[in-house]
């Protein structure tokens, strides 16, 4: 950890620690099996084990845990995940195409990340997925 003359760095607010990246989450969905089958085929995710009200599915970035519940796509404005070149980016654009998964074209993240090249798309049960370039 760096030292300052005070002692060790800290955070923002003077926390001291740093998160890493999102181990897993907690998503509430209609049909957890269903939901696990479209993130299999939408973004080649694994199911990683079952548990008394759904199933949890992710890759070695991250976890997703279904939970069979009421879905609430309000209450996540959408999670976006990075991928390290605008290949990748073609290629998942045009496999959720191939699925038919509605999406749109490869464009600026935002007014505010215009470097930042990306996909958006909505699961079965509403929630926004985004993946992107980071731009220089």
């Amino acid at each position: 950890m760096a030292k300052t003359k005070s002692g060790p760095k800290k955070g923002a607010g003077g926390v001291p620690f740093t998160l890493g990246q999102v181990g897993h989450f907690g998503l509430s969905v209609r049909k957890p099996r269903k939901s696990a089958k479209w993130f299999e085929r939408a973004l080649g995710w694994k199911e990683q084990l079952e548990f008394d009200d759904g199933v949890a599915v992710g890759n070695e970035n991250v976890t997703i845990a279904l939970h069979k519940r009421k879905p609430s796509s309000k209450t996540l404005g959408h999670m976006s995940f990075p991928l390290p070149k605008m290949m990748a980016l073609q290629k998942a654009l045009a496999r959720l195409q191939r699925i038919e998964v509605p999406g749109d074209e490869i464009r600026p993240e935002s007014a505010w990340f215009k470097k930042n090249m990306g996909i958006c798309f909505n699961d079965q049960d509403g929630y926004r997925w985004e993946s992107s370039v980071q731009g220089d």
